[in-house]
């Protein structure tokens, strides 16, 4: 028994100091982050090297399901929804499966992005979206496996597949022109009735309470929805003013709303201060 415990204490303590050591990894990972437009988008991948070997029909067979490069499958993620050669794919993080072939690669975006490889079992329902895209020959070996980015506009860029001697480019869409008038929309027509109640609130709260007025009546006057928490801030801003008729207004407003929306809180809060300032 002695010896027993005596082997198995060795062995954990061998495994502990193991669980330290630290060696260069063969396949190296890899992160790109790149923004395309407006959208932000990011790679993770291990990058295996050619050494000496044949890459593709060999290592890599054709026609194969591939990780696309080595160990834990390659992860793209997206920000925004987005094309990929045409084909609309929403945003979010996928894994990149491809299919190498001799003229033609598939490429593959699946929804389930955490793999150590490839699927134990394939799911035809988590394709998200794929393409065939036409392989490139290239003059010299790239010796290690490279994702990048190339071929910028405004609202569109190439990614590159580059490993030993071939290069495969996926053109991906992004909805930058959109996004850029929606921005320039928004900036000229001014705050939002939001921007002004944070403005109210923070004035408030800072004791600059002419300020907080001017901007909580331009957040009420703007919002389409009357908003019962729109309302309290009013009335506790009209009372640390001094208007004491504005803020029982503003209080009851608040009281209505909050009993349409079933809000027990605010009900409470408004009766309570309806009281405290003699509200009839």
């Amino acid at each position: 028994m002695k010896k027993i415990v005596l082997f198995l204490s060795v062995a954990l303590l061998s495994f502990g100091i193991e669980a330290q050591v630290k060696t260069p990894q063969p396949s190296p990972t890899s992160k790109i982050n790149q923004v395309i437009g407006l959208t932000d988008v990011s790679v993770e991948y291990a990058r295996p090297s050619m050494r000496g070997r044949t890459i593709y029909g060999d290592l890599v067979p054709y026609d194969k399901l591939w990780r696309t490069g080595a160990n834990k499958n390659t992860q793209i993620t997206f920000s925004d929804d987005v094309k990929v050669e045409g084909k609309e794919l929403k945003k979010g993080t996928y894994a990149i499966f491809t299919k190498p072939g001799k003229e033609n690669w598939e490429v593959i975006f699946y929804s389930d992005a955490n793999n150590w490889g490839t699927p134990r079992k394939w799911d035809d329902t988590k394709v998200a979206a794929k393409a065939t895209i036409k392989a490139s020959a290239l003059p010299m070996n790239v010796e290690t496996f490279t994702i990048m980015f190339n071929d910028f506009t405004m609202d569109s860029a190439k990614m590159y597949i580059v490993w030993s001697n071939v290069e495969v480019g996926l053109k991906i869409e992004v909805p930058a022109k959109k996004a850029a008038i929606a921005s320039i929309e928004k900036t000229m027509a001014g705050p939002s009735a939001g921007d002004h109640y944070q403005a109210a609130v923070f004035y408030k709260e800072i004791e600059d309470f002419a300020k907080a007025k001017e901007h909580i009546d331009k957040a009420i006057s703007l919002r389409k929805e009357p908003a019962f928490w729109f309302h309290r801030q009013q009335s506790l801003i009209y009372a640390k003013t001094g208007d004491k008729d504005g803020a029982i207004k503003a209080a009851k407003t608040s009281l209505e709303l909050a009993e349409k929306a079933g809000n027990a809180d605010y009900v409470k809060l408004n009766k309570d201060s309806l009281a405290e300032w003699g509200a009839k």
